[in-house]
Formats: structure tokens, C-alpha cells, sequence
């Protein structure tokens, strides 16, 4: 009986743990947005500058859709059926915002929820406004 020269293949174990740098490129955003919620927001003491440039530009581009206003602040609108389930999201992201302690501002109108945030002990933006994003967003996909 002749062997079979073909090698065989056994599964990878490590499959789910690839590094994120050798993931396609839309698993690596899933991942970072992933990574960025899974922090948690750190009370600023003050006496940190606000970030700025590249530091501000990659926290942006972690999560889809937020707007950087003036280098100050982040927004971003959220829309819902009716009324009653924008409500319920306001609620929702309180609650979420209690937790972090680190509290957006919220502005609720039929269908739509608006939600602006920054750091106002520095009265820019910190890591935490976009860990706070990153979290409202998983809540709104939810």
C-alpha cells in the first residue's frame, strides 16, 4: 500500500486569538471598538492636558460616527422608531453614565437622541469620552 505523501491538517486551537494586527482589516476594527469598551472610564483629577493630534485622531477613528467638534467635545445622534424607545435609551446610557461616573450631555426628541461629552475638568477631551462612546454605542447595537 502506497502512503500518501499529503500532509494532514489538524485544527489551530489558537484560532480566536490571533493577533489583531493579522486579522483582515474589519475584524481589527471590531476589535479595537471592542477593546476601547471593554476599559472603563478613569475620574480626571485635572492638570492633564487635552489630547490633540494623532492621540485624538485614533481615538476618533475607534469609534464610527462620533464627530470631534473643535477639538473640544464629541456628538453623535441616534435614531429610534418612536418616541417611547429613544426614551429608553436616554435611560439606559444614565445608567451606563452613573456606573463610569462620566455623564454626557443628552438631548431626547421623537426618534432621535442626541449625545454630547468631554471631559469638563479639563475642558477638552480625554481618553474617557471615547471609552464613554464606545460603550453607548454597544448599548444602541443592543
Amino acid at each position: 500500500m502506497a502512503s500518501d505523501s499529503t500532509p494532514t491538517r489538524t485544527p489551530c486551537p489558537q484560532r480566536a486569538s490571533v493577533s489583531p494586527a493579522l486579522a483582515p482589516p474589519s475584524a481589527r476594527i471590531a476589535v479595537v471598538m471592542s477593546d476601547l469598551a471593554a476599559k472603563a472610564c478613569v475620574p480626571c483629577r485635572g492638570g492633564v492636558p487635552p489630547l490633540k493630534g494623532e492621540e485624538l485622531a485614533s481615538l476618533q477613528r475607534q469609534v464610527d460616527g462620533w464627530n470631534v467638534i473643535e477639538g473640544h467635545h464629541i456628538t453623535k445622534t441616534f435614531t429610534f422608531p418612536d418616541f417611547r424607545e429613544a426614551l429608553t435609551f436616554v435611560s439606559r446610557v444614565g445608567e451606563l453614565a452613573e456606573k463610569q461616573g462620566h455623564h454626557p450631555d443628552m438631548s431626547l426628541a421623537w426618534g432621535k437622541v442626541g449625545i454630547t461629552t468631554w471631559t469638563h475638568k479639563i475642558n477638552g477631551l480625554t481618553e474617557s469620552d471615547f471609552i464613554l462612546a464606545a460603550k453607548i454605542d454597544e448599548l444602541y447595537k443592543a
